[in-house]
């Protein structure tokens, strides 16, 4: 993983961005340099056009590329859910183009955008080839780092439940404390013979980190001395909470403590950049006004043929420092939805759905309103998702650190939203809050801009929706 502005990007995704922005910018050269031109006027001009046509459209299309998921690290490279994705991107990719290239001004493109059927092959077949080589590697496990987990307790479960899935890293094996009591099977646990170090077990492993998740390190029982042999020898040594945040993009839980969150990274709040992100909502939150207010009124006038008033929903959610504000979103449940005068939770196939309800929601239509919370400065664009303080009461008594989410503003969209599926019981809400303390600790103008373009695969392709 590599930290970039505090947000940790899997090692494979930026391998694989840069040699895709490489093949489309020999692409785009091929393309722009084939297409005829009138007179030596413009073969002039346009020669000196081609870096600049061709950095735009590799931009472009790396943008569009990013919001239709494919460098996500979850999705394969072979499915063909990955081929509709590159197929639709490249659509869109070349009509943005062509659309920037028409509103830039003609000292930059001095003749109408043109990349050709043979630019647009030459990336497309370029970027399948790649896509394919990578996912060979990433089954050889190129990509993949060789790991030691250091205890065998029940801070590693979580570790032990996901770490088959991930491509990011492989988990060699555990290594069990004296007298620890063992929470994974016994399989995986790596004996360890009478005068072996974990120093030996690392050079007969070929491990590259060691992932120290031992709570009680009192009493002499911890291996200082040969972990710290370990490190002179190149090998990383990372603490678990640490681990599961790089690896993971999550603060894990089960395995948090205090003295982690005042002496480690992040969680950092300043004037500069509150007021950054102050700028960076309202600007964001114009432009999306402007471009669905067409979309707005259809869904207004669509809510209202079907059910009647009232259109909008207003409902009170806790904000930042736990201020309680009136959020405001499109009704999609019918009116008498909690006639019982208990709040409940959004089901999956929640009968309580009003028809048109059920179609704004699945593409996040009904979400809209609460630009004018972001305009209000009760919401960012981009942060934890606010919850009703009916069930804020209840799930800062049962999960521990809970309230540490409302440090940071709400937003309409956040990391737990496009890294989670909605939730609706109290193990969801566990998992989202991890997601929203790693946002909360690592948030940054560079990982908003990636939620952004997260949030547009999200309703592209209805991730997630209730």
């Amino acid at each position: 993983m590599i930290a970039l502005f505090r947000h940790y990007v899997p090692q494979r995704l930026i391998a694989l961005a840069l040699v895709e922005t490489l093949v489309l910018l020999i692409a785009a050269y091929i393309g722009i340099s084939l297409q005829p031109a009138a007179t030596g006027a413009e073969i002039s001009a346009a020669t000196q056009a081609i870096p600049t046509q061709a950095a735009a459209f590799a931009l472009v299309m790396l943008v569009v590329m990013s919001s239709m998921g494919l460098y996500q690290a979850e999705l394969p490279n072979n499915s063909p859910s990955t081929g509709r994705r590159q197929i639709a991107a490249f659509v869109l990719g070349f009509l943005f183009t062509a659309l920037l290239a028409y509103l830039m001004p003609s000292s930059l493109f001095p003749r109408p955008f043109a990349l050709g059927a043979t630019g647009i092959l030459v990336a497309l077949l370029g970027t399948l080839f790649v896509r394919a080589a990578f996912h060979k590697w990433t089954k050889l496990g190129v990509f993949k780092s060789r790991v030691l987990v250091l205890g065998t307790g029940s801070r590693v479960m979580k570790l032990a439940e996901s770490a088959p899935r991930n491509p990011n890293h492989h988990v060699v094996g555990y290594i069990a404390p004296e007298n620890a009591t063992h929470y994974i099977p016994l399989p995986q646990i790596l004996p360890m013979g009478a005068g072996e170090s974990i120093a030996s077990i690392v050079e007969k492993h070929s491990i590259d980190q060691i992932v120290v998740a031992v709570r009680d390190r009192r009493g002499g029982g911890f291996p200082v001395q040969q972990l710290l042999e370990c490190r002179m020898k190149g090998v990383k040594v990372i603490e678990l909470p640490t681990f599961f945040e790089r690896e993971y993009r999550q603060v894990l839980l089960e395995s948090l403590n205090p003295s982690w969150m005042v002496l480690g990274d992040g969680f950092r709040q300043g004037y500069f950049s509150n007021a950054a992100k102050r700028l960076f909502d309202l600007i964001v939150s114009g432009a999306l006004l402007l471009l669905t207010l067409p979309i707005m009124l259809v869904a207004a006038l669509c809510i209202y043929l079907e059910s009647g008033g009232p259109v909008l929903f207003r409902q009170e959610r806790v904000g930042q420092g736990g201020r309680n504000f009136t959020l405001i979103k499109f009704r999609s449940m019918r009116t008498d939805a909690e006639s019982s005068g208990k709040p409940q939770w959004a089901k999956t196939n929640d009968d309580r759905t009003t028809r048109v309800g059920r179609f704004i929601r699945k593409v996040r239509i009904d979400e809209l309103p609460q630009i004018f919370n972001v305009f209000r400065g009760e919401m960012s664009f981009v942060g934890p998702r606010p919850e009703r303080p009916f069930f804020v009461d209840q799930l800062v008594t049962q999960i521990p650190f809970y309230a540490l989410r409302h440090s940071a503003k709400p937003g309409i969209t956040g990391w737990a939203q496009v890294r989670y599926s909605y939730g609706a019981s109290i193990d969801d809400a566990i998992e989202k809050l991890q997601y929203d303390l790693y946002y909360v600790k690592n948030h940054s103008l560079f990982l908003d801009i990636m939620i952004l373009l997260s949030t547009v695969e999200v309703v592209l392709w209805g991730k997630g929706a209730r």
